[in-house]
């Protein structure tokens, strides 16, 4: 409406009051002054009550001026306005994330709710963003929360994003371990390294590697244990079916009927 009334040339009479005239001044100009101007504050108020439905024309038409009416609808919405940013602020502080959907959905909600905070005319900084995101994560990304919240270098919401959707991804994966042949551990089993820690062991079962060759390998009896921030390898498990492995250029190399594999990012673990 106000980009209407801009159009008309009538937007300055939202805000403007009847000029004055001095008491008992009858000249052509003054008297013509008030007529043009009431003229035009009659269109302008009655554009605005045109574009009303029903039931709000019949509240605001006894506005006797544009600015009394445009005055009265400005305050009317500002309340409704102030009612809005309330509600989005409790929408926010009330998400909480949970287990049984994907976190990537709803960090897509949360981003929404920020989305209507900003438009609403709250600015939160991006990392107060980021540091909200990482706390409302499910109570099953716990570990993955407190190795966030110590990073010491600043993430971007996309940064964050990435690396959600990479973590999750991950799980995804893992959880073929629960699979028809996996065992889960009931005992408290730990895994011993070369370094003497240890790393509370999770599950067992198969995993499918693809190879670079587009062939697929499975492992068995693989263990699951979540401490371990890399993926353990046995050269001597390898070797015992048949695996022939070089490291060659920080690279682990295996050999078997022929087929090549090049991995990285795997510890060794005999």
């Amino acid at each position: 409406m106000f980009f209407y009334l801009t159009t008309l040339n009538l937007v300055r009479f939202l805000t403007e009051t009847v000029p004055h005239v001095d008491e008992g001044a009858t000249d052509a100009l003054s008297v013509s002054t008030v007529q043009a101007w009431n003229h035009s504050d009659f269109l302008c108020r009655n554009y605005v009550l045109n574009g009303m439905v029903d039931a709000l024309y019949n509240v605001y038409c006894k506005a006797k001026t544009a600015k009394e009416l445009w005055e009265s609808l400005d305050q009317k919405y500002k309340t409704e306005d102030a009612g809005t940013k309330k509600f989005v602020v409790a929408k926010f502080l009330d998400f909480k994330m949970i287990d049984s959907k994907t976190v990537m959905s709803q960090v897509q909600d949360l981003q929404v709710i920020l989305h209507d905070i900003h438009a609403e005319g709250m600015s939160l900084s991006e990392t107060f963003q980021v540091a909200c995101i990482i706390e409302k994560l499910p109570p099953s990304w716990v570990d993955f929360k407190n190795y966030l919240k110590h990073k010491r270098k600043e993430m971007t919401i996309e940064d964050l994003v990435v690396r959600l959707r990479i973590k999750e991804d991950n799980k995804i994966s893992l959880k073929r371990i629960d699979g028809p042949g996996t065992t889960k551990v009931t005992n408290g089993e730990k895994v011993f390294m070369g370094n003497s820690a240890t790393a509370e062991d999770k599950g067992e079962g198969n995993v499918v590697l693809k190879l670079t060759s587009g062939k697929e390998l499975t492992l068995s009896n693989v263990l699951y244990v979540p401490e371990i921030r890399k993926n353990l390898v046995s050269g001597w498990q390898l070797n015992k079916f048949g695996f022939k492995m070089v490291i060659e250029c920080d690279k682990v190399m295996l050999t078997k009927n022929g087929v090549y594999v090049v991995g990285k990012g795997y510890a060794l673990n005999d």
